[in-house]
């Protein structure tokens, strides 16, 4: 297995609030995207990661769904709770999208909009549900992904970490197979390139390293207007 991860501020924003960490030892992989005014976002985001790595290196008995589930609640309660005690941080959430591979099993676990996708013989799938207003309106057939991107509130969120004293975490399992390549982002790509588009990118280059940089320079190549975050996952 071989990872590659890029984060890039954008070419609007001052700050990065997206955050990223990927294990290929623990084959773990998460993505957040932080908001909230002036550095809160960071914050969140990170806060968010730092959390989860302290979850998950503690020894637990529970299935990997239930560890992840725990450590979503225990990251939403840390970020809640410094928001109530630092004024300068109130009302900051983050999104925060994870997959750890274990054995021959895919657990994904997600809040907000970031995503996992799945490309599989040149095909891509997503495996999470964005937890947005146009994501809804998507699901529901009142706007195309093309209109969703281009929507003016595509980035108001539905469900966020942090946000509120108690959070819903979407989980759910997929079996790996050889040659799949699992990609998560934030929506600073996803926005701005199609998942079309990112599995012809990913399937055309055989260089991860060189596939993940050849994404970026899309987003950047059509605004750049968020933080951009990207993890490619090969199960070579």
């Amino acid at each position: 297995m071989h990872a590659e991860v890029i984060t890039h501020v954008g070419l609007v924003r001052k700050n990065n609030e997206d955050a990223a960490w990927s294990d290929i030892n623990k084959q773990i992989f998460v993505v957040a995207d932080g908001m909230g005014g002036y550095v809160a976002g960071e914050v969140a985001s990170v806060l968010a990661i730092e959390t989860l790595k302290q979850a998950l290196a503690s020894d637990s008995h529970d299935s990997p769904s239930d560890t992840l589930r725990h450590a979503f609640y225990q990251a939403n309660n840390r970020i809640y709770q410094e928001a109530l005690e630092r004024p300068e941080y109130s009302g900051m959430g983050t999104t925060l999208t994870a997959l750890w591979i274990v054995g021959n099993k895919a657990y994904v676990s997600h809040v907000g909009d970031s995503r996992v996708y799945l490309i599989r013989e040149g095909k891509i799938s997503s495996l999470t549900m964005d937890h947005s207003l146009v994501g809804e309106l998507v699901r529901e057939g009142g706007l195309t992904e093309e209109q969703a991107r281009n929507h003016p509130q595509r980035n108001l969120l539905t469900r966020a970490l942090g946000c509120s004293a108690l959070v819903e975490v979407d989980i759910a399992d997929y079996d790996v197979l050889p040659g799949d390549t699992f990609l998560l982002c934030t929506d600073g790509l996803s926005n701005l390139v199609s998942g079309e588009e990112m599995a012809a990118v990913v399937t055309g280059e055989k260089d991860t390293k060189k596939a993940v940089q050849e994404l970026v320079n899309r987003a950047l190549a059509r605004g750049g207007f968020d933080n951009i975050t990207v993890i490619l996952v090969s199960n070579e």
